[in-house]
């Protein structure tokens, strides 16, 4: 399983079959486990950028008044979380 994400049985059939592909191409389990997660969860990032670029641009095009605001919220948010992550 994906360590800090909810039991999602489709989530963990593409673990398990990523990670027996990687095994087949001759990698150790424990590092086709790893290639398997890292794989999923750069996809996932990619679908929520995805995600939220294109809300963004809904709001653009059919609702201007808050896109402002859309815009100020997503860019505060990667403030804070770069401070969350500098404390680290």
């Amino acid at each position: 399983m994906i360590p800090d994400y909810p039991s999602d049985p489709i989530r963990q059939q593409a673990l398990e079959a990523l990670t027996a592909a990687f095994v087949v191409q001759g990698h150790p389990t424990e590092y086709a486990t790893h290639m398997a997660t890292a794989a999923i969860f750069q996809t996932d990032l990619e679908l929520r950028n995805a995600q939220l670029s294109r809300l963004l641009a809904w709001l653009k095009q059919e609702q201007p008044n808050i896109y402002q605001d859309a815009l100020t919220l997503v860019e505060s948010t990667r403030e804070e979380f770069e401070k969350r992550v500098q404390l680290s």
